[in-house]
């Protein structure tokens, strides 16, 4: 016989107490604590993360050297193919992290964009560190004794190869500044060096800011050679040589290397 002031739902909430209250009911903390339940679930939890983390090291691409995070600097470097030559000592650099080992040139998804318009922004502008090639015409302004011939040389060497860039720092340009290299036959390349041993740049001259890595004096060593043998810029005049600094200077730029 139900009580006149009880109800239906009174009973159920009373039911439901119980039955929380059952020990059947109860959490069973063992099986959490059981090692054949725990171990698999931490393997896969520090694998995800450890691939996160390979993957934002190493595979995740860079388009812009504004992108370039700070720990990157100086410790690591980018790999990636030439899509254009601007100047005789600066070019583009689409970023293919991990290279054909990781799909690039061969999966579908993972190839290099060929158009102007579909390369915008998807690039790192490269400065080569360490050199200073002639300037070629700019606004008006006549081009430097051998400037055309450093930048052919720079594009028919580079223009849709296979690069590794060293960086150190991005310049008041956007540019990373690197110490660049290429497989020539089998060979790693320094191509700044590759420059300066044809006499088709100089060493960069700068009272702050300069860049080379560790090979400043490999790289005075070899211009030295160049000018000894009268090479490329070096073949004229020692009097009527004009430094592309100092061109610049007398044309009233920044020292800054453009």
């Amino acid at each position: 016989m139900r009580w006149p002031w009880s109800s239906e739902s009174g009973d159920r909430d009373v039911k439901r107490l119980s039955s929380w209250a059952n020990p059947a009911n109860a959490i069973d903390w063992e099986h959490y604590r059981d090692p054949r339940n725990v171990v698999p679930v931490v393997i896969l939890t520090g694998a995800t993360l450890l691939l996160s983390t390979f993957y934002r090291s190493y595979l995740k691409r860079i388009p812009q050297a504004i992108n370039i995070g700070p720990t990157f600097w100086r410790r690591r470097s980018l790999f990636g193919r030439v899509t254009s030559v601007g100047d005789a000592d600066n070019f583009r650099l689409f970023h293919t992290p991990g290279g054909r080992l990781a799909g690039w040139e061969w999966l579908p998804w993972r190839k290099v964009p060929e158009t102007s318009k579909d390369l915008k922004e998807k690039t790192v502008h490269i400065r080569i560190a360490g050199i200073d090639a002639p300037e070629m015409a700019h606004f008006g302004r006549p081009s430097q004794p051998f400037s055309q011939e450093a930048y052919e040389f720079l594009k028919s060497y580079l223009l849709h190869r296979r690069v590794r860039a060293y960086v150190y720092k991005r310049d008041q340009y956007d540019r990373a500044v690197a110490t660049v290299y290429i497989r020539r036959w089998l060979l790693r390349k320094d191509v700044g060096l590759q420059m300066l041993e044809r006499g088709l740049a100089a060493v960069y001259e700068a009272k702050t800011g300069a860049e080379f890595g560790h090979l400043e004096a490999e790289y005075r060593t070899v211009e030295k050679r160049a000018k000894s043998k009268k090479v490329g810029m070096w073949s004229g005049k020692r009097k009527e040589y004009e430094s592309p600094r100092d061109y610049k200077a007398r044309h009233g730029q920044a020292t800054q290397s453009t």
